[in-house]
C-alpha cells in the first residue's frame, strides 16, 4: 500500500527531529502502527518558573496534514493563560495562523516559547491570564508547583 501524503509528511517531521531535535524538546509516534499519534515532551525554559518542568502532549494528526494543522494537547497538569482546562492550546499557529510550512519542530518551539510569553489578549484560562497580568509573583508560584509536580510523577 502506498504511503499518503500525510504520511510521507509526518516521516519526514519524524526524521527532522531525530535529526536536528528542537532544544528541551522531543516528539515521536506512540506506537510504531500508528503515525498519526504522537507523544512530546517540552521541558520548562531554564531561568523561568517553568525551569525544570517536564511536560508532556500528545500530538493528533490527521489525514489532511500537513494542510491542517494537528490537534495539540498538554497531557501533564497546567496552568497557563493559553492553555484550556482539558489541555487543549490556543496558540495561532496551530489555529487560524496555520501553514503546511511549519512542522513538528516549529510546532513544539512555538509552544515552549509560548510557556514564558503567553497571549492574554485572548485566553483560554481567565484565571491564569488575569493572575498574570496583576499578581505576577502568585503566577509564578502556582507555575513552579507545577513544574515541580511535572517531573514527580
Amino acid at each position: 500500500m502506498a504511503a499518503t501524503a500525510a504520511q510521507l509528511r509526518l516521516m519526514a517531521d519524524l526524521k527532522a527531529i531525530k535529526v536536528e531535535p528542537p532544544e528541551g524538546c522531543s516528539a515521536s509516534p506512540l506506537s510504531d502502527d500508528n503515525l498519526f499519534v504522537w507523544g512530546a515532551s517540552i521541558l520548562g525554559p531554564t531561568e523561568t518558573p517553568w525551569e525544570g518542568g517536564v511536560f508532556q502532549l500528545r500530538i493528533t494528526f490527521g489525514e489532511q496534514y500537513p494542510d491542517k494543522p494537528p490537534r495539540v494537547r498538554f497531557t501533564s497538569e497546567m496552568f497557563h493563560p493559553n492553555v484550556y482546562s482539558d489541555g487543549t492550546l490556543c496558540l495561532d499557529i496551530i489555529q487560524d495562523h496555520w501553514s503546511p510550512c511549519h512542522n513538528i519542530c516549529s510546532i513544539l518551539t512555538s509552544i515552549q516559547s509560548l510557556l514564558t510569553d503567553p497571549n492574554c489578549a485572548s485566553p483560554a484560562n481567565p484565571e491564569a491570564a488575569q493572575l498574570y497580568t496583576t499578581n505576577t509573583k502568585e503566577y509564578n508560584r502556582r507555575v513552579r508547583r507545577i513544574a515541580q509536580k511535572s517531573v514527580d510523577f
